[in-house]
């Protein structure tokens, strides 16, 4: 197994029957951050072209209990969706990236000081002694090479995901913007996203206090 590699007792495949399809699904437990995480694969990729390529970190709250203070869930599902309406792509879900990447237990710490404290998500992050962002997507680049796919269109607003996956040999040939509505529970998340961590997110409305305005301003 080379650097890139996985080995062969780390990952399995098997189909999975799923409400918009059926997926060919890839487990794989990564040997540098020794997560289990996996891929979702449907139609018949070509990996001769760029692919189109979802890179999803886990959301535990948003992904499976739908929670209005992100978008994460209503992105998986944006995302899903348009592969299958593609005919084709590939979803990769990245475990171990919780509150990017500072886990489950101190993400809802960050929700009481957001809550209770006025704080964003990235001020109730540091005042606990946790970084901005610790995410690695190592493993996301490696399962995309042994895969055969070296070139993508990425479904993300993040530049910074885009840098990651080229600084490893994964061509970005397109970033393709995967923008959901914001509702009065999100929007101060999304807007600092855009406005401390460069997200771009061109369709956000006005926020003055704590409701949501009209698109463009």
């Amino acid at each position: 197994m080379g650097d890139d590699g996985i080995a062969r007792e780390d990952i399995a495949e098997a189909d999975l029957v799923t409400r918009r399809g059926t997926f060919r699904t890839v487990a794989f437990r990564d040997a540098h951050d020794g997560n289990e995480h996996l891929v979702l694969i449907f139609g018949a990729v070509r990996t001769e072209e760029s692919v189109l390529v979802r890179v999803h970190s886990e959301c535990v709250t948003g992904d499976i209990f739908a929670a209005m203070r992100c978008e994460c869930g209503e992105q998986l599902d944006a995302a899903l969706d348009a592969i299958v309406r593609e005919g084709s792509g590939v979803l990769v879900y990245l475990r171990g990236h919780e509150g990017r990447g500072i886990g489950l237990v101190a993400k809802v710490r960050s929700h009481v000081l957001q809550d209770e404290h006025g704080l964003d998500t990235i001020d109730s992050a540091t005042a606990l002694g946790y970084p901005v962002d610790t995410r690695d997507f190592g493993p996301a680049v490696r399962v995309l090479k042994h895969l055969g796919i070296r070139s993508v269109r990425l479904m993300s607003n993040n530049a910074d995901k885009v840098d990651a996956l080229e600084s490893h040999g994964i061509v970005v040939a397109a970033r393709v913007p995967l923008l959901v509505p914001a509702n009065d529970h999100n929007i101060r998340y999304l807007t600092t996203k855009r406005d401390r961590l460069g997200h771009e997110l061109p369709h956000l409305g006005t926020y003055s206090n704590g409701r949501l305005g009209t698109a463009g301003a």
